[in-house]
C-alpha cells in the first residue's frame, strides 16, 4: 500500500483516535513506532481486534502491519454500518470499541445494529452504563438517534457481557450551544453485582450516599444483582453515579468505579472504600464543572468539528490530554481549529481549575448515502 499522501503519526497512545479520524476523513494514515522498546513490541491483541471491527464496519479498507507489529498502514473504506455481532477482546472494556461505533455510525450507509460481547465495565474505558445514561442523550443534542441496551453483564477477566448498539444514520449533524451549566439538582446511580453476594453492592450504595447527602438531598442509587446467564462468566461488582443539572435540556456528569479482585486484595480495599471513591470522583467532576464531563470532551469536540458551518460553543472543565490530542488531530485530518478561552467564575478559589469555553466552525461532513428531508 502506497504511503504517498498518508498522515504520519507515531506511538500507540492515540492509536484508536487516528483510525477513527482517518475513516471519517477518508485519508490514509501510517502509525509507526508502536511500542518499539517494549518487552512485547507492536500492536496489542485488543488493537488488532479493533482493526477487525473497522474492517467489518467499513467496505474496502486496507490494513497492513509489518512483521514486528510496530508499523500500521491504514487506508479507510466506505462506512457501511449494518447488522452483525463482534467479540471484543477481554483486555479492554466494551466501551473501547463502542466509542468508535458511536463516532462512525451516524455517517454509515445503512442503519447500525451491532451486538458487542466482552467485558462491559472496566475502569480504563468508558462503562456501558455511562454510555446509556449520558452519551446517548448527548448524541441527541447533535441530532443523532441512537440507543444502547445492556443484555448481559460481563466482569473481567472472562467477560461474557453482551450489549446491543443501534444507531440511525443522519445526513449531517446539528450545531450545538452549551455554555450555561446550571446547578446540580439530583444524583442518580446504579450499583451492580454479578456472581457474588448482592450485599457488596448495597454496601457501596450506603457509603456513596453517606458522602453525597452532604451536597444535596435528592439522591437515588439503585442496586442490581445479576444471576445465571445475565451475570456473565466472572464475578464482579461496580458503581456508576450520574449528576444532573438544572440546565434546560438536562446536562449530565458521570463517574464510575469498577474494582478488580487483584486491586482490592493488594490495597486491602472494601466495598465501602469503592463507594466513597466513586462519590469523591463525582464531586471532583462537579468541581471542575463544564457542560460535559472529561469522558465526553473528545467526542463533543469531534461532533462540533463535523457539524455545519455554524458556530458551536461548549463550556468544559479543564481539558483532558485525550481531548487536547483530539483537537490536534482534528486540525490534521479536517483543518478545524478551535478557539479556547477561560471562563471567569466569581468566588471560586484559585486552586480550582478554570472552566473553558471551546468554540469552532464545523466542516459540514455530509452523509451522501442519506437523502435530505
Amino acid at each position: 500500500m502506497s504511503a504517498k499522501g498518508a498522515v504520519q503519526e507515531t506511538g500507540s497512545r492515540f492509536f484508536r483516535q487516528n483510525i477513527i479520524l482517518a475513516t471519517l476523513s477518508g485519508k490514509a494514515v501510517e502509525i509507526s513506532d508502536i511500542r518499539p522498546k517494549d518487552m512485547n513490541p507492536g500492536v496489542r491483541g485488543y488493537e488488532g481486534n479493533f482493526l477487525k471491527l473497522m474492517a467489518r464496519f467499513t467496505n474496502g479498507c486496507r490494513i497492513e502491519i509489518n512483521d514486528t507489529g510496530t508499523l500500521v498502514k491504514y487506508k479507510p473504506g466506505v462506512i457501511v454500518g449494518g447488522q452483525f455481532t463482534h467479540d471484543c477482546s477481554c483486555e479492554r472494556g466494551i466501551g473501547y470499541w463502542l466509542e468508535a461505533l458511536i463516532c462512525l455510525a451516524p455517517f454509515a450507509k445503512q442503519p447500525t445494529q451491532v451486538i458487542l460481547t466482552g467485558v462491559t465495565n472496566k475502569e480504563i474505558d468508558i462503562g456501558v452504563d455511562i454510555v446509556r445514561t449520558v452519551t446517548m442523550p448527548l448524541l441527541q443534542k447533535f441530532g443523532v438517534d441512537a440507543s444502547l441496551k445492556i443484555l448481559r453483564r460481563g466482569a473481567p477477566p472472562l467477560g461474557g457481557g453482551r450489549v446491543s448498539f443501534v444507531c440511525s444514520p443522519v445526513r449531517k449533524l446539528q450545531a450545538i450551544e452549551l455554555v450555561e451549566e446550571g446547578k446540580i439538582k439530583r444524583i442518580r446511580g446504579l450499583a451492580y453485582s454479578a456472581r457474588i453476594s448482592p450485599d457488596l453492592a448495597n454496601r457501596m450504595v450506603h457509603s456513596a450516599k453517606g458522602l453525597l447527602l452532604k451536597l444535596l438531598p435528592d439522591i437515588f442509587i439503585t442496586s442490581d444483582h445479576f444471576r445465571g446467564d445475565e451475570a456473565g462468566l466472572s464475578p464482579g461488582f461496580g458503581i456508576t453515579l450520574v449528576a444532573e443539572s438544572t440546565n434546560k435540556g438536562d446536562l449530565f456528569l458521570a463517574e464510575e468505579v469498577v474494582p478488580e479482585p487483584e486491586q482490592m486484595t493488594k490495597d486491602q480495599l472494601t466495598p465501602e472504600d469503592m463507594g466513597d471513591r466513586a462519590a469523591r470522583l463525582l464531586l471532583e467532576q462537579i468541581m471542575r464543572g463544564g457542560c460535559v464531563d472529561g469522558q465526553h470532551q473528545a467526542i463533543t469536540l469531534l461532533f462540533m468539528a463535523l457539524g455545519p458551518e455554524q458556530l458551536s460553543r461548549v463550556c468544559m472543565g479543564q481539558l483532558t490530554e485525550y481531548a487536547e490530542n483530539m483537537q490536534r488531530l482534528l486540525e490534521v485530518y479536517f483543518g478545524v481549529t478551535f478557539g479556547v478561552y477561560k471562563q471567569k467564575r466569581a468566588g471560586v478559589p484559585s486552586s480550582v481549575p478554570q472552566r473553558v469555553v471551546v468554540s469552532c466552525i464545523g466542516q459540514t461532513l455530509v452523509n451522501l448515502s442519506k437523502r435530505s428531508a
